[in-house]
């Protein structure tokens, strides 16, 4: 009879495990994070699961930021969109003018009655993804901003004091010089060079990348980098091209790996590629803030934000919706952000975990580490709160492909400056009449 009786109460048991684990909603979570950012988004996943036996998230890679994009907006066309998708901040606009296919992080948070609220985040940060009336609209998640790598290796072989980063463009030439003196056949690269040389390039001198303050302040902004100090930047680079001081490496993140093989010395980007930098660099290296003209009044200011933000889909039940409150809760608690900061260098994108990071002596233990941080924190003005502009995704395309025309020497900057400005007016032009 135990026999029995222990038989019956294992089917029982078993039974119930069953249940449980059918019983748990699945969150499907889209997003852009690949190699070791897509073992930080699995762990965090796998985290929350761990916390709690409701929901269950699942991380799916969907290819880079532009990519993720248009799959996020073809699946929810054909009604299979998931429940988070990951969007870089330059496709926020797009989302916010796609009529019913969002539901804000603040609506969720309020009806999930989860805690929440957008003064904990760093303003440079919640600032981006906030309305005019204060809604939170999307969820900042890998928030980063543009930084400057350097292998000190390369630097003390060149002759360069290799805890003296580069900070002026005078300087980065003679750097670059000493580099290629020293044998380096690749003395600088650049990645997402839309963002990094144009972009954040402009806030980072308190100069408009675009009009109606960026984009923030109506549909009717165009394009304006293609002013004097913007045409002499690109000048400058177009002749350390000339030189062999800057290798171009190809668009987005393409040239990341070339810097952390050693090819490349000195390497310009997102804070984020901190993970993968320091899981594969054989070679010690710093991090140290983008590189400005002395002669430009203002400059440096701040740059800007880039990364990329947790978007809610509309038409889920109701019970996904609770389960995504649940976990964009456990994902900007404290701990878990300055977790998050440390192991990838995006931002800690609340304060409480910025404060968490000071106190654990990190920034002391890695030098340069807090440099998005100091970077963003700045007072920002109208023209350096970000860009948010309609079509920015394919705008980003058309600066890329005028700037190989400057490396290649088929254009000059000017004529490469002012053609996607007007390529890319007719896609703001677009925008506007279609959200009107």
């Amino acid at each position: 009879m135990k026999r029995l009786l222990t038989k019956a109460a294992l089917i029982s048991a078993l039974a119930a495990g069953s249940l449980s684990a059918y019983a748990k909603t699945e969150i499907q979570w889209w997003h852009s994070m690949g190699g070791s950012l897509n073992e930080w988004v699995n762990d965090l996943a796998n985290q929350f699961n761990a916390s709690q036996e409701e929901y269950k998230v699942v991380p799916v890679f969907k290819g880079e930021y532009p990519e993720a994009l248009s799959a996020g907006i073809a699946a929810f066309r054909a009604g299979n969109a998931p429940d988070i998708l990951q969007v870089f901040e330059v496709g926020t606009a797009t989302m916010i003018y796609a009529k019913g296919v969002t539901k804000s992080v603040s609506e969720i948070m309020k009806a999930a009655d989860v805690p929440f609220d957008p003064n904990h985040y760093i303003p440079a940060v919640s600032s981006y993804y906030t309305a005019p009336n204060g809604e939170m609209l999307s969820l900042p998640f890998n928030s980063s901003t543009t930084v400057l790598y350097y292998n000190k290796d390369a630097f003390q072989k060149a002759g360069l004091d290799p805890e003296k980063a580069p900070k002026t463009w005078k300087e980065v030439r003679s750097a670059t010089e000493a580099l290629k003196k020293s044998g380096h056949s690749c003395p600088m690269t650049i990645s997402w060079i839309g963002w990094t040389q144009l972009e954040s390039f402009s806030a980072w001198h308190d100069v408009p990348y675009a009009t109606k303050n960026n984009g923030f302040d109506g549909l009717d902004a165009r394009l304006a980098f293609n002013s004097p100090l913007h045409v002499r930047h690109i000048e400058n680079l177009a002749n350390m091209a000339k030189e062999k001081l800057f290798v171009y490496h190809g668009r987005e993140s393409a040239s990341q790996p070339a810097f952390i093989s050693g090819e490349c010395a000195i390497f310009m980007g997102s804070s984020g590629s901190y993970a993968g930098i320091k899981r594969d660099a054989k070679f010690n290296f710093g991090e140290s803030t983008l590189p400005y003209y002395e002669d430009v009044a203002g400059a440096p200011q701040n740059t800007i934000i880039g990364g990329a933000s947790l978007w809610v889909l509309a038409g889920k039940p109701e019970s996904h919706y609770k389960g995504i409150a649940k976990f964009f809760d456990f994902i900007s608690q404290p701990q878990v952000q300055s977790n998050s900061h440390m192991r990838t260098g995006y931002l800690p994108v609340t304060l409480k975990a910025y404060e968490l990071t000071e106190q654990s002596g990190f920034y002391k233990e890695n030098p340069g580490t807090d440099v998005p941080v100091e970077q963003m924190v700045r007072k920002t003005t109208d023209r350096t709160r970000g860009v948010r502009l309609g079509n920015m995704p394919q705008i980003r395309t058309i600066v890329d492909e005028e700037l190989e025309q400057v490396w290649t020497g088929k254009k000059t900057a000017q004529q490469a400056l002012d053609s996607a400005v007007k390529r890319g007016n007719v896609l703001l032009e677009r925008f506007e009449s279609v959200n009107k």
